[in-house]
């Protein structure tokens, strides 16, 4: 089941859902950490083009770090390295690619360590999903969300480890999963997905501490980010409903926890996810497709 919700946002409404924050936001919005706080760090970020990827860059370069990211779509990213360019001085490194592909991610992830020297922190940004009743998933969209959600995102894992443990070198990973505890209506692929990588990141936060490699993750709730296209207005309209404090964060609030995890501040952190969500988790529930009459009556959230 999956009636249209009736609501419709005005779209003169200033209050209703953006769709990511500019270049210019993203090059001198206020951080609450100090300018060389990651000096000397390489950072790695996939899906780096846009949305949280693209903040948490900008803010790794702007505190100091050497930044490489990929993705898919090669102008994308040729547009975040020329905005990182014009904010910081610093020109990135980007490569198109998937993650899906074991032997790209081989090729990427020595590129990095040739280009920059290593890599000290990977953040596994790179991912999607559609909103959809599980029970009309095809087997093409199931396997497209499951094999760049958790198989791409475990390959990006794996090949980093390998070369941090053949070189001796410590490491660390970040992956940007979700708030799956209650599950995800509409979004069963994704959730399957992203509990697989919060589980396996706790268990490689063990079986890799001998190489003292650390293994976290994140939990975003509702962020206003470009990926807010492909659902529809009427969902968007009331995601902020399903947390207590009735907002939606930004892909700021995300990066200044990727900067965090990556920093020196976070040596004792490991196997952790750190839910950014506003309180959803206790809370309510986000349907990405539009809250269905059936859970809607009295207008329930």
């Amino acid at each position: 089941m999956n009636d249209k919700v009736h609501v419709r946002p005005d779209p003169n409404d200033p209050s209703r859902p953006k769709r990511g924050l500019d270049d210019a936001a993203l090059g001198t919005r206020p951080s609450v950490f100090r300018d060389d706080m990651l000096a000397g760090q390489r950072i790695l970020i996939t899906g780096g083009g846009s949305g949280m990827g693209k903040a948490a860059a900008f803010l790794a370069a702007r505190l100091g770090a050497k930044v490489a990211i990929c993705g898919r779509n090669p102008d994308k990213l040729a547009r975040t390295q020329e905005a990182i360019h014009a904010a910081t001085g610093q020109t990135i490194l980007t490569r198109s690619m998937t993650i899906r592909d074991p032997d790209e991610v081989e090729a990427l992830i020595g590129e990095v360590h040739e280009t920059l020297g290593g890599i000290d922190t990977l953040v596994n940004n790179a991912g999607g999903q559609f909103p959809q009743d599980a029970i009309d998933f095809s087997r093409k969209g199931w396997l497209a969300v499951i094999d760049t959600n958790l198989n791409g995102t475990w390959w990006m894992m794996q090949e980093a480890a390998k070369v941090w443990r053949d070189k001796g070198q410590p490491g660390n990973i970040v992956s940007i999963v979700a708030n799956v505890e209650r599950g995800m209506p509409h979004a069963a692929h994704t959730c399957a997905a992203r509990a697989g990588v919060i589980y396996l990141s706790k268990t490689l936060a063990t079986e890799w501490a001998p190489h003292n490699i650390r293994v976290n993750c994140i939990g975003p709730g509702v962020i206003e980010t470009e990926g807010f296209g492909v659902y529809p207005e009427e969902a968007l309209a009331r995601f902020h409903m399903a947390n207590p404090m009735k907002i939606r964060g930004d892909a700021w609030d995300v990066a200044e926890a990727i900067a965090y995890l990556a920093s020196p501040a976070a040596r004792f952190v490991n196997g952790d996810l750190m839910i950014i969500d506003g309180g959803q988790a206790q809370w309510g529930v986000i349907w990405p497709g539009g809250v269905p009459d059936y859970f809607n009556e009295g207008g329930a959230a």
